[in-house]
C-alpha cells in the first residue's frame, strides 16, 4: 500500500463543503484497506471531487497527469485538496514525494485526457503514439498501457467513459495486473464491471456520507441487472409523454 488514509486538517472553504462525503472525511476520515478501491455513487455525490483532491495532496496534476507536476496550468489547488490529509505508507513518501524522477503516480481524468495528449504525446515518460489518430476507446488504452503499470498510485476517474464492454473487462485486467505488481489504484466509477475487481475494496458516496459495501449490494448493479431483465419496466416512465 501507498496511500493508506484521508483525513481533513479543517474544512475546505468552497461549496464542496457541504457535501456528505466531505463532512464524512471530516468527522471519521477514510481508511484504503485493499490495492484497489472503487469509489461509486450517483452524479454529485463527490467521487470526482475527491479523487481530484487526492491528487493534489499527493502532488499529481489534478488537472490529470503525472506526479511531480501538479497545479502545471492553473497554479492553484482545490480547497478540499488544500485541507485533505494523506496518510502514505514509507513506499508512498518514497514513490510520490521523493527526487521527481523517481516519482510513481498518474491521474488518469476522462475530461482532460485528449486535451494533456495534446501537450505530452511523444515526449519522454509519456506515450508515442498520437491521440488523436485513434479513436476515443484505443486512445484512451493507449494511455492506460502505458501510463498505469508497476508500482505507484494511479488515480481513475470514470476511466470507462469510452470504453465497450471487452474493453472494461481488459481494464479490470490491467488494474488486478498493477495491483499485483504493488501499485495502488483509487477509481471513481460507474461501471458495474470495473466495481466487480474481486477482492476490491468498494466505497459507496451518497447522502448518507461513505460507506463501504459489496458488489452485490450496489444500487447501480443492481439498476442494471433489471434493467438488462425487463427494460420496458424503466422505459416506460422516461419515454412517456406528457
Amino acid at each position: 500500500m501507498l496511500l493508506t488514509r484521508l483525513e481533513l486538517s479543517r474544512p475546505p472553504t468552497d461549496w464542496c463543503a457541504a457535501l456528505p462525503v466531505v463532512r464524512h472525511l471530516e468527522s471519521q476520515g477514510l481508511t484504503f484497506t485493499e490495492r484497489v478501491t472503487f469509489l461509486v455513487g450517483e452524479n454529485g455525490s463527490g467521487k470526482s471531487t475527491l479523487v481530484e483532491a487526492i491528487a493534489d495532496a499527493c502532488d499529481i496534476n489534478s488537472e490529470g497527469g503525472k506526479a511531480g507536476t501538479k497545479y502545471a496550468s492553473t497554479g492553484m489547488p482545490s480547497p478540499l485538496g488544500e485541507a485533505l490529509d494523506v496518510e502514505l505508507t514509507t513506499t508512498g513518501l518514497r514513490l510520490l514525494r521523493g527526487p521527481r524522477r523517481g516519482r510513481r503516480g498518474f491521474f488518469f481524468r476522462a475530461e482532460t485526457l485528449f486535451t494533456l495528449g495534446q501537450h505530452v504525446s511523444g515526449m519522454k515518460g509519456f506515450w508515442e503514439d498520437d491521440l488523436t489518430e485513434q479513436s476515443h476507446g484505443e486512445g484512451f488504452f493507449t494511455v492506460l498501457d502505458r501510463m498505469v503499470s508497476g508500482p505507484g498510485l494511479y488515480l481513475l476517474d470514470e476511466p470507462e467513459a469510452a470504453l465497450s464492454f471487452r474493453s472494461c473487462l481488459r481494464l479490470l485486467a490491467l488494474m488486478h495486473q498493477v495491483a499485483g505488481e504493488g501499485g495502488q489504484i483509487i477509481c471513481a466509477t460507474h461501471s458495474p464491471i470495473l466495481a466487480g475487481l474481486p477482492g476490491a475494496q468498494i466505497v459507496e458516496l451518497g447522502d448518507h456520507g461513505v460507506q463501504r459495501t459489496e458488489w452485490e449490494s450496489l444500487q447501480l448493479v443492481d439498476d442494471w441487472r433489471r434493467f438488462l431483465t425487463k427494460p420496458d419496466l424503466y422505459l416506460r416512465y422516461v419515454l412517456e409523454e406528457d
